[in-house]
């Protein structure tokens, strides 16, 4: 599913809302060790961000190459928003910014992706994060993770994914040392027991 299809009025699909945790045997490099949370899925495709996946670019970076500011103005930036987090968000479009965050925050662009989390994409949170007046939680991730029709379904019956009810807290976490475990940890797993799982469809 591309994000271009991702729409503000659309139905809630199964999979939306969870999270996808990547199995042992996962063969895509993209996805290694990878916390995927969904934020759209339907019989088109699904579509989603890794949140455990580390980013060299910066939030400056981002303002810098965007425009906002000239890179000598950017020390002026508030603390918070030079240490702003951008992580990968997946291997589609990765040259793109999304901001998935907590609904304190709002514009015309924003998507609810669930009852407490919004997914924008547009250059006005950037602004308003530059400015100090973003939302309480949130997170930058360049490109996404998107899936066609039925791929998703068939990777988890391959035993490609385990799925479990997503958390704020953990999509918001800026510590990714562990996320991996964490996200394991909400089903009661221990990664040592997967290794011994891996391959049984």
């Amino acid at each position: 599913m591309a994000f271009s299809t991702f729409k503000r009025d659309r139905e809630r699909g199964l999979l939306d809302g969870q999270f996808l945790i990547a199995m042992p045997g996962m063969t895509d490099s993209n996805f290694a060790r990878a916390v995927v949370y969904v934020c759209a899925h339907s019989p088109a495709g699904a579509m989603g961000f890794i949140i455990n996946h580390p980013q060299s670019v910066t939030f400056p970076d981002v303002v810098s190459h965007l425009n906002l500011l000239p890179r000598e103005d950017l020390i002026m930036l508030p603390n918070e928003a030079r240490s702003f987090p951008v992580q990968t968000g997946g291997p589609v479009e990765s040259g793109r910014g999304f901001v998935l965050h907590s609904d304190d925050y709002l514009s015309e662009s924003s998507i609810p992706v669930s009852d407490d989390i919004s997914l924008t994409a547009t250059l006005d949170i950037v602004r308003a994060i530059s400015d100090g007046r973003g939302p309480n939680r949130a997170v930058m991730l360049l490109g996404y993770a998107g899936w066609g029709p039925g791929q998703l379904e068939f990777e988890i019956a391959n035993n490609g994914w385990l799925t479990c009810a997503a958390t704020e807290d953990l999509i918001f976490d800026r510590s990714l040392d562990g996320k991996y475990e964490r996200a394991l940890a909400l089903l009661g797993v221990h990664p040592a027991m997967l290794s011994t799982e891996a391959g049984h469809a």
